[in-house]
């Protein structure tokens, strides 16, 4: 599952970096007799003209202006946006297996026809990522939804934090690659060599993985007789009913999808601004520096492996309550890296110290993996595939708002313009924080217990009023 993520998140970010490379000039449309005034000075040897990206012999360039750029990079989250819940429905009833291999695999080939489909016009591109993002959108609900059947409680959060940092380690590999494929081979190579990938791994993914511990084949008895009784009648599918209206009106599901809205605010600011920001007013050639831009998620991705580590090993050893752990590794995640992401925006014109801030704010911002991120499972192991479905799909909302109420901020390409984005997306982050420290909790809820379970406790109620 790890290698799956880091494949998605490859086939997911690989045309913004290609991007660069397909068009023949970064901006066709200039502004005539503009006077263009600069927030940071211009590096010595760099001028006003337009970046082109050389390519070899015979591969196309295309005059995409920035619009057409947005709305092709923007397509991907149409089709994500589409297959959230449903994902995570059926993965809670038939199990993840099937749905999250051909979701990957679907968006692998697609992804091989991407050059295919940008001689075919921008229209059947715009078509191409927004099925992409159709089958990448069932993702990490069945993700959720396996876990539900495999993970024991006491290993929850690493077995997760390590299977979903998949993510962050594709984006630190991708980034620098695909620009080094770029250069060397032609973008068409990116997508042929991204997509290769993921049918390879899809291969693997169907002949070792199983559904639940009890149709593995080559599980041992010992550890599928332990799995299935730490994780007692929870492991099981939801069948076809769910208790929708309890689930609408549970204040602790909201308070997970009110404190994941805003965390993934900074998160697609981070991801569709950033390179505007570091070009735009830092002037940062993210082509030669593939891998300073990747170094943030590097950076994310030991932080929440190594805290989802210190997560399971502080509910084993009883120091806190779920709910108390989890809290704590949301706050962890959110204050410290609020305040550097604020401070980034205040760094002024130095490159080292605009790394260093974002790497540390995206670093710290790892811990969160095992805490509102996972807390799905806590509350509703059964039915956590359809949860997380549910939380991603309204979490998707912000990247659609955040780059537009960037582009109202920075319009004059300011430093002040600029701060006020990194403002607002830490103090989002914060108040969602908040909201949740109030309201979340780890404990299983009332419309996700089992009937097995109720019985359970009415026996042992019965059974301590007689005694």
């Amino acid at each position: 599952m790890f290698l799956g993520f880091a494949v998605v998140y490859g086939l997911r970010v690989n045309l913004s970096v290609a991007m660069v490379a397909m068009v023949n000039v970064t901006d066709p449309k200039p502004a005539p007799n503009s006077s263009i005034v600069h927030a940071c000075p211009l590096p010595a040897g760099m001028d006003n003209t337009s970046d082109t990206f050389s390519q070899p012999d015979g591969i196309p360039q295309y005059p995409w202006d920035s619009e057409t750029q947005g709305w092709l990079l923007g397509a991907f989250f149409f089709g994500y946006l589409c297959t959230q819940i449903p994902g995570g429905y059926l993965s809670g009833h038939y199990g993840g297996r099937l749905f999250f291999g051909l979701g990957v695999l679907g968006t692998a080939v697609l992804t091989l026809l991407t050059p295919l489909a940008a001689q075919m016009g921008i229209y059947w591109l715009f078509a191409l990522r927004a099925l992409e993002g159709f089958g990448e959108g069932v993702t990490f609900p069945t993700m959720m939804a396996m876990w539900a059947r495999w993970a024991p409680p006491l290993e929850r959060s690493r077995l997760m934090t390590l299977s979903g940092s998949g993510a962050n380690f594709g984006a630190f590999l991708s980034l620098p690659l695909t620009g080094y494929i770029c250069e060397t081979l032609g973008w068409p190579a990116v997508f042929y060599l991204c997509g290769s990938a993921g049918c390879l791994w899809a291969f693997f993914w169907f002949v070792f993985v199983s559904d639940d511990p009890r149709t593995h084949r080559r599980i041992s008895e010992e550890e599928k007789d332990y799995i299935i009784s730490s994780i007692g009648p929870q492991g099981t599918g939801h069948g076809w009913s769910v208790p929708l209206l309890p689930i609408l009106l549970s204040v602790p599901m909201w308070a997970i999808i009110i404190c994941q809205m805003c965390s993934n605010w900074s998160y697609y600011t981070l991801l569709t601004s950033l390179p505007t920001y570091m070009n735009n007013i830092l002037h940062f050639d993210l082509k030669s520096n593939g891998f300073l831009s990747a170094l943030p998620y590097l950076g994310a991705w030991i932080a929440s492996t190594l805290s989802g580590i210190l997560a399971d090993s502080l509910i084993e050893r009883k120091v806190f309550s779920v709910t108390t752990v989890r809290k704590i590794f949301t706050l962890a995640g959110v204050l410290p890296g609020a305040a550097f992401l604020v401070a980034v925006g205040y760094s002024g014109c130095s490159h080292i110290l605009t790394i260093t801030f974002l790497t540390l704010s995206t670093t710290i911002g790892g811990t969160m993996a095992c805490g509102v991120y996972i807390n799905q499972i806590d509350i509703a192991p059964r039915y956590a595939g359809f949860l997380l479905g549910i939380t991603n799909t309204f979490g998707t909302i912000p990247g659609v708002l955040a780059p537009i109420v960037t582009g109202y901020f920075t319009e004059e390409h300011t430093l002040a313009g600029w701060r006020m984005v990194f403002w607002l997306a830490a103090g989002l982050n914060v108040g969602g924080a908040l909201v949740y420290t109030l309201f979340g909790t780890g404990k299983i809820q009332p419309w996700a217990v089992t009937e097995e379970e109720a019985t359970e406790v009415e026996k042992n109620r019965s059974t301590s009023i007689v005694t």
